[in-house]
């Protein structure tokens, strides 16, 4: 079966599951509308609440890496002024050597 064809009929099968069990449903149509629009309000609700809260994990943890990055240059500077002293310093024991 070729993958057009499996898509195919699973949404055939989808649609007539859907079909049938609306059909069967021990509710009226009305009520399961209800019901139906219900769900699909409190999702989008859950969806917006979950959207708001990545956003503010995704603001902490690129405050936390701004931070990170600021220590660790900070920290790279120190040792390149110690090393640049401490060559500097070494040159002019050399000189004076010499």
């Amino acid at each position: 079966m070729s993958s057009n064809n499996y898509w195919l009929a699973f949404g055939i099968g989808a649609v007539v599951g859907a079909s049938v069990a609306l059909l069967y449903a021990p509710q009226s149509g009305a009520k399961t509308r209800k019901r139906l629009r219900k769900g699909i309000e409190e999702a989008g609700d859950y969806l917006e609440e979950a959207g708001d809260y990545l956003k503010s994990q995704a603001e902490r943890l690129a405050d936390e890496a701004q931070k990170a990055i600021r220590s660790t240059k900070d920290q790279v500077e120190s040792a390149m002024d110690k090393a640049t002293d401490l060559v500097s310093d070494t040159v002019k024991s050399a000189r004076a050597l010499v």
